[in-house]
């Protein structure tokens, strides 16, 4: 026997485990076993080994990374650089603080001025110092906030959506000239008063909230509720009713404007760091001037909302993901049994339904988005993805809720914001309901609104 030999066989020896030998002996035919291993070729014994290595718990796992089809290639360089621009300050700026300021139900107000560095507010419209980008990206900036905070994308689509998207539509040259490249800044913060106390979807109906002109002044009478960022706002867009046309009439209210009071509203079980507020209108007297001079009808409320109803699919999407993420990367942790629960079967099918809506679900505001930047932006083309994103949305949330078991309603694991949050998303901008029904409409050509 060469030396090499007998060195080969010291060191099977010296690993040999003759117990576990026995014990096999005892079930199978060793030396048929062994023959028919020896026959094997050096592709099979590789292809053996490679399968009974595959659920060994020592793997490095992938990357956690929630655009499992890569969408995100499909931007520009220079898109992408924005992108990841924001998912930087969304992870050194914004996560360490998330979870503190969501408890406390406080907004972080230190961080408007490094979020107003990014340059993407107001991203999508053109002029008055307006970045003029894609929808697309506006889309993916939406996606990477609510993929952290839920609450911070949410106040930044009122000020760089709703607000400034009224200014835009609906308000004269002199008034975009006066407000929108300070908003674009973050100098001046809005907010977007529609929705009323005792008026929810109904508003299309008829507004409570009364304007009645005198000279070159109107005064405003009524209440508006559920008004993000309204408690810290420079400006708030007030919609309401002229009791002499009958007409929808937009304003531009300022907040130390005498007759004007928010109080902020308590006690919410989502989007906590939003400031949201109940808006109470006593004899607030505007100025015409501040009147939205485009404004004339319901419509003009809806143009907008068409709009922004859009990026409130973006943010269920990034609402989703974070929900998904952060599930994934405690599977790869979080160990029992002696491994990872991710390399359990009952785990990977959950995690895998989770992942196949959202990407589903990615597909269809990606191209949703790509319809609003050619111009075939509709009604119901926006109202579908609101309803399918947000009903997805609470499956993913609670289906990563289950996985993490009792650490699911603990803020600290980054679940439980997402969950809460979740209920919030589904409801604002349009229910369900109310958006299935604008679908329902447009595929059967009849209203079944009362």
């Amino acid at each position: 026997m060469a030396r090499s030999d007998k060195s080969s066989v010291f060191s099977i020896l010296r690993n040999l485990n003759i117990s576990g030998l026995l014990k096999l002996a005892q079930k199978v035919d060793l030396g048929k076993l062994i023959s028919k291993v020896n026959k094997m070729s050096e592709s099979d014994l590789k292809k053996m080994m490679k399968m009974m290595d595959g659920g060994s718990a020592d793997r490095e796992p992938p990357p956690v990374d929630g655009d499992f089809y890569d969408l995100s290639a499909k931007l520009t360089p220079e898109e992408r650089e924005i992108q990841l621009k924001v998912r930087d300050f969304m992870e050194t700026e914004v996560e360490p603080i998330t979870n503190e300021y969501w408890q406390k139900a406080e907004f972080p107000l230190h961080i408007i001025p490094k979020m107003a560095a990014l340059d993407v507010c107001g991203l999508t419209l053109e002029g008055y110092g307006c970045p003029g980008k894609s929808n697309v990206l506006q889309g993916f900036i939406a996606q990477e906030m609510a993929r952290i905070d839920p609450s911070i994308s949410t106040f930044f689509g009122v000020q760089s959506g709703l607000a400034m998207g009224a200014i835009y539509e609906c308000g004269s040259e002199a008034q975009k000239q006066q407000w929108l490249p300070e908003m674009q800044k973050m100098n001046v913060l809005g907010a977007f008063g529609l929705t009323e106390p005792k008026v929810g979807s109904a508003v299309a109906g008829g507004l409570t909230t009364k304007a009645k002109r005198k000279g070159d002044t109107w005064v405003l009478n009524g209440q508006k509720k559920w008004i993000g960022n309204a408690t810290f706002s420079d400006i708030t867009i007030i919609w309401a009713e002229d009791v002499d046309s009958g007409d929808t009439k937009g304003f531009i209210v300022e907040k130390d404007n005498p007759g004007f009071k928010a109080d902020k509203i308590e006690d919410k079980m989502a989007l906590r760091t939003v400031q949201n507020a109940l808006i109470t209108l006593e004899d607030c007297e505007v100025k015409e001037e501040n009147r939205l001079q485009e404004a004339h009808s319901f419509k003009d409320t809806s143009r907008i909302l068409k709009l922004t109803r859009a990026s409130v699919a973006w943010q269920a999407v990034g609402c989703a993901r974070g929900a998904y993420e952060n599930a994934l990367a405690y599977c790869n942790d979080r160990k029992q049994f002696g491994k990872t629960i991710g390399s359990f079967q009952l785990v990977q099918d959950l995690l895998v339904e989770m992942l196949t809506n959202l990407t589903a679900m990615q597909s269809m505001v990606f191209r949703l988005s790509e319809l609003q930047d050619e111009g075939n932006l509709t009604d119901e083309r926006a109202s579908l993805a609101k309803v399918v994103c947000t009903l997805k949305t609470r499956d993913i949330v609670s289906k990563a809720r289950e996985l993490l078991g009792g650490n699911g309603i603990l803020l600290r694991y980054n679940v439980a914001r997402f969950v809460a949050d979740s209920e919030a998303i589904y409801s604002y901008e349009g229910t369900k309901q109310i958006n299935s029904l604008i679908v329902g409409r447009a595929i059967t050509g009849k209203s079944a609104f009362v």
